[in-house]
C-alpha cells in the first residue's frame, strides 16, 4: 500500500506535492519521493525515510515546475530497498516519470514479455517500474511530438488489457501532461481533486480525499474503475472510461485500516463505515457474550478508536483511553520486517494502569493480522493490573493472503490461517476472542454508499476479485519473499554505496 499525488498546476507544485504526502505518510513509510517538470527537464527527490526526513529546504528549492508528481512507499515484500523507491522514469519515449499503487498479479509474465518484445530492461523488482516500461512502450506507437488526449486513452485502454491486479497510477509526460488512471475493479483508491487560482485552473489526483483538502483542493470526484484522467501542460482536462467492463470492487481493508477517517472513498466515509462496524460489531457482543462481565471498552489506538467508541455506546459501558500512543513511532503492520514490529510495540504503547487494575476490560483493535501486535498489548493489559481481558476485532479473520498490495502475502504468517477461534485466543492469551463477520462488515462499508455491490475481500473470504490467483500463485509469491528477504540484507550493504537511480545526494 503507497500513497500518490499528482498535481498538473499554473504555479510551482513543489510544496504541495509535499505537503500532500506528509497527509498519505500513514500509508506508506519507508520511502518517499517527487519528481518536477521544469524547462522539459525533470527534477528528481527521492530516499528512503519518511517525508520529512527525504525533503530539506535544498531539495524542494531545486524541485522547481508547475507539473509534478510524488509518491511515499510501504513495501510489500517485507524488505526495505531505496532502490524501489518512487517515481520511476524512462527517457523514452518523451520522459515519462510514473508512481504506483498496488500490485500487478501477471508481473512474472509481463517482465518476460516486455525484454523480448520490447527490449526494456526492468532494473528492479519492483511491478511499478514493470508498469511503468509497459506504458512506455504501449507510447511508444505516438508518432506524433504532441499526443492527444485519444492517443492516452488509447494507450490506457492497451495497458488495461495486458496488466492483472490492483493498481491506481499517476504519471507526467514532458512537454505533454499528467496522466492518472485507476484498475478495472477500483480496488485501489484514486480521487480528482480541483482549484481556482489567479493564473487559472488546477487539478489534483491523490490516493485519498483527504490529500486534496490539505492544500486547498475541492474535491471534484472518485476516478472511476478502469477510468484514465489527462490534463494537458495547457491546463486541459479530460477523462475517458478505458475498459469495456468495469465493476467497481474497493478493497474493504482500506476502511478498515488504511484510509484515514476523514477521507472519502467511492462516495464513503471512511469515518462513518468505523462507526458503523463498532455498532455491528456491539451488537453482536451483546449476543454473544450476554455471560461476560466487562467494566471497560479501551482502544487500542488509533484506527480502532471510532470503533471501539460505538462498542461502548451500544453496550452502555465506559469507553476510555487505556493506552498513549508515542507518535513517533510508525504503524507496526506495515513497517518492513516482523523484527522490527515485535521491537516497535512497546515502544509505541505506554499502558495508563489506572484504567486496567482489577478491571474486566475488552480491548478493540481494527484486526488481527499475524497476532504479534495483540499478544503484547494483551500482555501489556495485565501487567497494568488487568483481571481479565477480552479482545475484540472490528474485521473478520484474516486467513488468506493478500495479492493486492498489501504486506500479507504468506498464508503461513497469518495467525488465523488454519485456526479456530478458540486456538487464537490462546495464542494470543485472551480471556475471549471475537471477530466481526464478514456479513455485518461488508453492510458496515456499504451502508455509506449502497449502489457499491460487491467489495474485495479476499484476505477473509480467499475470493480473488482478478480471478487469476490459485494455489501454485501463492506458493510461487510466497517463495520468491522467502528467497528476497534472505537477499535484503546484503542488498542493503550494497546500495548503501550507490548512488542509485538518479537519487539526488545530499
Amino acid at each position: 500500500m503507497c500513497g500518490i499525488v499528482g498535481i498538473a498546476g499554473k504555479t510551482p507544485v513543489a510544496q504541495s506535492l509535499y505537503d500532500g504526502l506528509t497527509v498519505l505518510q500513514h500509508r506508506g513509510q519507508d520511502a518517499a519521493g517527487i519528481i518536477t517538470i521544469d524547462q522539459n527537464i525533470f527534477n528528481l527527490r527521492k530516499g528512503n525515510g519518511l517525508v520529512r526526513d527525504v525533503f530539506h529546504t535544498r531539495h524542494m528549492k531545486r524541485l522547481s515546475g508547475h507539473l509534478g508528481i510524488g509518491h511515499c512507499r510501504y513495501p510489500t515484500a517485507g524488505t526495505s530497498s531505496s532502490a524501489e523507491a518512487q517515481p520511476f522514469y524512462v527517457n523514452s519515449p518523451y520522459g515519462i516519470a510514473f508512481a504506483h499503487n498496488g500490485n500487478l498479479t501477471n508481473s512474472h509474465d509481463l517482465q518476460e514479455e516486455v525484454f523480448r518484445k520490447a527490449r526494456r530492461h526492468i532494473n528492479t523488482t519492483s511491478d511499478s517500474e514493470l508498469l511503468l516500461n509497459i506504458f512506455a512502450h504501449e507510447l511508444q506507437s505516438c508518432t506524433e511530438m504532441t499526443v492527444s488526449p485519444d492517443d492516452i486513452f488509447e494507450v490506457v485502454t492497451r495497458v488495461h488489457k495486458k496488466i492483472r491486479g490492483a493498481y491506481a497510477v499517476v504519471a507526467v509526460i514532458i512537454g505533454q501532461g499528467l496522466v492518472a488512471f485507476r484498475d478495472p475493479n477500483g480496488i485501489r483508491p484514486l480521487a480528482l481533486g480541483k482549484r481556482i487560482t489567479e493564473m487559472g485552473e488546477e487539478y489534483m489526483v491523490a490516493s485519498e480525499s483527504v490529500a486534496l483538502d490539505a492544500v486547498g483542493f475541492t474535491f471534484v470526484r472518485d476516478v472511476a474503475p478502469g477510468e484514465a484522467v489527462y490534463i494537458t501542460e495547457q491546463g486541459q482536462l479530460h477523462t475517458h472510461q478505458c475498459y469495456e467492463k468495469p465493476n467497481t470492487s474497493p478493497c474493504i481493508f482500506e476502511f478498515v485500516y488504511f484510509a484515514r477517517p476523514d477521507s472519502f472513498i467511492d462516495g464513503i466515509s471512511v469515518y462513518a463505515s468505523r462507526v458503523n462496524m463498532g455498532r455491528k460489531l456491539g451488537e453482536k457482543i451483546a449476543r454473544e457474550w450476554a455471560d461476560k462481565e466487562i467494566d471497560v471498552v479501551i482502544p487500542i489506538p488509533e484506527t480502532s478508536m471510532d470503533v471501539a467508541l460505538q462498542i461502548a455506546n451500544t453496550l452502555q459501558l465506559p469507553y476510555r483511553q487505556g493506552f498513549v500512543k508515542n507518535r513517533y513511532i510508525g504503524r507496526t503492520f506495515i513497517m518492513p520486517g516482523q523484527t522490527m514490529r515485535k521491537k516497535s510495540v512497546r515502544r509505541k504503547l505506554n499502558a495508563i494502569s489506572s484504567e486496567f487494575k482489577g478491571k474486566n476490560v475488552l480491548l478493540v483493535d481494527d484486526s488481527i493480522v499475524r497476532g504479534t501486535t495483540s499478544s503484547q498489548i494483551i500482555e501489556m493489559a495485565r501487567e497494568s493490573g488487568a483481571n481479565k481481558v477480552y479482545f475484540a476485532s472490528a474485521a473478520p479473520e484474516i486467513r488468506f493472503p493478500n495479492v493486492y498490495g498489501i504486506d500479507m502475502p504468506s498464508a503461513n504468517e497469518l495467525i488465523a490461517y488454519g485456526r479456530e477461534i478458540d486456538q487464537i485466543a490462546e495464542l494470543i492469551q485472551a480471556d475471549g476472542l471475537i471477530f466481526q463477520d464478514l456479513k455485518d462488515l461488508v453492510e458496515a462499508v456499504r451502508e455509506e454508499n449502497p449502489d457499491i455491490s460487491q467489495f474485495e475481500t479476499s484476505v477473509f473470504d480467499g475470493n480473488y476479485i482478478t480471478a487469476d490467483i490459485d494455489q501454485q500463485y501463492l506458493e510461487k509469491i510466497d517463495l520468491a519473499r522467502s528467497e528476497k528477504s534472505r537477499q535484503a540484507p546484503v542488498l542493503q550493504a550494497e546500495l548503501s554505496n550507490l548512488d542509485m537511480h538518479n537519487m539526488d545526494s545530499d
